[in-house]
């Protein structure tokens, strides 16, 4: 009998060990989101959203203060509408500007946001157009290459 009962503890200390585990793996990799704060939803128009994912952070000075509900593509604008859930304790102006950022050289992308100067705040179903798009790392060096095979043609001539 004694022995059942100590099977029993260490069984229940397994499955308690388990979820932790499978609760640290899912915040860390940023699909687990518990935040039952309200929010309230604001659509981004970007010309190219890059890398970033769905349930990525919103921050403003650092702090995360929403969270990529979904992404998509509008064929009317050929741009990429990015959906926000911003956390309703959290009121922007209604001119601020959203860039789309990345955590350290080669981390995750998030969208930064930039408060504005406007009397009135961010709403309910409202639309930011004061976006910057993502930097796209092989664009950037394709430039680059472009660039110097430029000058060492004007230099051979």
């Amino acid at each position: 009998m004694p022995r059942s009962k100590i099977d029993v503890w260490v069984g229940l200390f397994v499955v308690i060990g388990a979820a932790a585990i499978l609760f640290l793996a899912l915040q860390a990799a940023n699909l687990l989101n518990l935040s039952f704060e309200p929010t309230y939803r604001v659509t981004a128009r970007f010309d190219n959203a890059g890398g970033l994912k769905p349930k990525a952070a919103v921050r403003s000075a650092g702090v995360v203060v929403g969270r990529v509900e979904s992404i998509g593509f509008d064929d009317q604008t050929f741009q990429a509408n990015v959906v926000l859930a911003l956390e309703s304790r959290y009121a922007f102006p209604k001119d601020s500007s959203l860039k789309i950022l990345t955590s350290g050289l080669l981390g995750e992308q998030y969208v930064g946001i930039e408060p504005g100067g406007a009397e009135d705040n961010l709403q309910q179903g409202d639309v930011v157009t004061q976006t910057q798009s993502a930097i796209v790392l092989e664009n950037l060096i394709g430039q680059f290459l472009f660039n110097k095979a430029a000058e060492a043609g004007d230099a051979a001539q």
